[in-house]
């Protein structure tokens, strides 16, 4: 009997036994969940959310939906995050090393260009920004240039040896005018991508002001004189310019691209170029006759703000805010497009194409300016990639979308601001686009050139300015040799 009982009493702990670890089953099963919980992860829901974020920068709002159901469908692959990017032979992790002169909200604005091609491709950028040159010219030299330079239009000749033709790394070049490919080039290599313009061939105005003294924007530039004219001569109107240049050490410059806007009215591009190049001297009778029209306005009370005294004293940034405080000392100022800036910065209710404006200089054969260049000093695959990038649709419209000035790429055309968009669209109808003279010709003649017409301002003997200046100019460029 007791023998029994112990069998008993064995055989009820091995079912209570059981009867716990059937109970703690659930907890074993809690501990195989992960893989599920990491499940998502493989599926990576949450870059999905960073397309939908990004597509619409890179299309049409209208297009938006489809690039984005793409994305969805290829997240595994990571492809499409940024609408129409094609990475090439780009790998994730690749590196681009990049020099810039561009900092704070400038710096900003590229890198939020670039950021669609850094998702779409998962390359890494390495950006160092800089104003001195020398940097870049120590890592040339040391045979560790940056695979990119964003740079101006004088560098492409001086490393032309060392640059990567554009047309090797798959540079979309029909969304390009003819005149930008040429700019770019040296040697018959298309070597720069310009990338970032200004235009100075334009003149801001008040349009509510111009009503109210009964005047209308010129068409031509007959028009455009008699329009000074007749303002000159209206006593209830204040004078027809703003012609202050003061700029420090760059006293002038305001000055000398007011003449080299003259001479795109009185002689068109292929002479600028030719003063630049060095075939036509700076004392032509035709730069004489640039200067005179000119000083005409810029030394007469009657037509500019205080007369000579005025044009040299009044600074640059003044001489814009002259047109447009109230009450105005002028209706007219012919400035670069980074007036509206300074319009608003002082003026940050003013309305554009109510209460300041612009226009082009009328009948200009093209239009004067400035331009960032990048250059590749490398063809890896990911170099190439954002060269297709930047001048492609996508990189055309991202760059639009920013508003870092104005892409000469034909296709940024969704500009948020409104006189940018103008801007570009004046830029992508000219004929022609030149830099500015004393920019491009070395040997300090931009230096010379803003002491001639302080000089001349003050009342200097014009030949005697001119004869200097082209003594100058063809010591820096060989006389066009």
């Amino acid at each position: 009997m007791l023998k029994n009982r112990k069998w008993w009493l064995l055989i009820a702990t091995v079912m209570t036994f059981l009867l716990i670890m059937t109970a703690c089953a659930p907890a074993n099963t809690a501990t195989e969940a992960p893989p599920a919980v990491e499940e998502p992860v493989e599926e990576e829901p949450v870059e999905e959310p960073t397309v939908e974020e990004e597509e619409p920068t890179e299309e049409p709002t209208e297009e938006a939906e489809e690039p984005t159901e793409e994305a969805t469908e290829e997240a595994d692959e990571g492809e499409a995050v940024a609408g129409e990017i094609n990475c090439g032979e780009a790998q994730p992790g690749d590196e681009i090393t990049m020099l810039y002169q561009w900092s704070g909200v400038e710096e900003e604005m590229l890198l939020s260009i670039l950021q669609p091609f850094v998702d779409a491709c998962g390359v890494v950028i390495s950006p160092e920004s800089t104003r001195d040159q020398g940097i870049l010219d120590t890592r040339i030299q040391a045979g560790t240039p940056p695979d990119i330079a964003f740079w101006n239009v004088a560098q492409l000749e001086q490393y032309a040896d060392l640059i990567v033709p554009l047309t090797e790394l798959g540079v979309f070049e029909e969304n390009y005018p003819e005149f930008w490919r040429e700019l770019g080039s040296i040697n018959g290599q298309w070597l720069g991508l310009p990338v970032k313009a200004d235009i100075k061939t334009i003149i801001w105005y008040s349009p509510l002001n111009f009503e109210a003294f009964g005047y209308e924007v010129p068409t031509t530039w007959a028009e455009l004189e008699e329009l000074v004219e007749t303002i000159a001569q209206d006593e209830a109107s204040p004078v027809p310019w703003s012609m202050g240049f003061e700029s420090e050490g760059a006293t002038g410059w305001t000055g000398t691209d007011f003449i080299q806007d003259i001479l795109l009215v009185t002689q068109g591009p292929e002479f600028v170029m030719g003063i630049i190049d060095g075939t036509i001297p700076y004392n032509d009778p035709a730069v004489a006759e640039a200067w005179e029209i000119y000083g005409r306005w810029a030394r007469d009370a009657a037509y500019t703000v205080e007369g000579a005294e005025g044009t040299l004293a009044i600074g640059f940034n003044d001489a814009i805010l002259r047109v447009f405080q109230d009450p105005p000392e002028a209706m007219m100022v012919k400035q670069s497009g980074f007036a509206q800036g300074t319009i608003l910065d002082q003026f940050p209710d003013l309305v554009y194409g109510e209460d300041y404006a612009f226009f082009g200089v009328p009948d200009a054969q093209g239009l004067q300016g400035g331009a960032d260049w990048m250059m590749a000093f490398s063809n890896k695959p990911a170099v190439a990639a954002l060269i297709q990038y930047l001048s492609s649709e996508a990189g055309a419209q991202r760059w639009a979308e920013v508003g870092f000035d104005i892409s000469p790429n034909l296709l940024a055309t969704n500009y948020e601001n409104e006189a940018l968009a103008d801007r570009a669209e004046l830029l992508a109808n000219a004929s022609a686009f030149v830099p500015d003279i004393g920019d491009s010709i070395p040997g300090g003649f931009g230096t010379a050139e803003f002491q001639g017409i302080t000089e001349y301002v003050s009342g200097g003997d014009l030949q005697t300015i001119l004869d200097n200046l082209a003594a100058i100019q063809a010591e820096a460029t060989g006389g066009g040799e």
